[in-house]
């Protein structure tokens, strides 16, 4: 059950609000651009924006890195700042992450197969 703020024009969030992914995008496309929330299992994580000078030198730091691995190896892809659907129950935006494309999720597959996994 969601306890969802109404008392400004726009609906809003609280940290801690449970709901469904449904419920969270509903509101959130409501939302003015200035406020940012992540659902994660099914809880709302209102977060303020980042914008500290030692978040954004670490962010593009870590970019470089992860561009790095990514372009080292095939099957992979890096984002920053998109949005990731897991399930009913979590949207998170993390600032970067590293996923592996559908079409080489096989590859995972045979590696948690293998003898030497784990």
């Amino acid at each position: 059950m969601s306890t969802v703020s109404t008392t400004s024009r726009f609906p809003s969030f609280q940290n801690g609000d449970r709901m469904t992914r449904a419920e969270f995008h509903y509101i959130y496309d409501k939302m003015p651009d200035d406020g940012r929330a992540e659902l994660v299992g099914g809880v709302v994580y209102y977060v303020a924006s980042p914008l500290k000078l030692q978040h954004g030198t670490s962010h593009v730091q870590l970019s470089g890195v992860l561009a790095a691995y990514v372009a080292h190896t095939s099957g992979t892809q890096v984002a920053d700042n998109a949005t990731i659907l897991l399930g009913d129950d979590g949207e998170p935006q993390p600032d970067l992450f590293v996923r592996i494309l559908p079409e080489f999720e096989f590859v995972k597959k045979l590696a948690a197969r293998s003898p030497t996994a784990g």
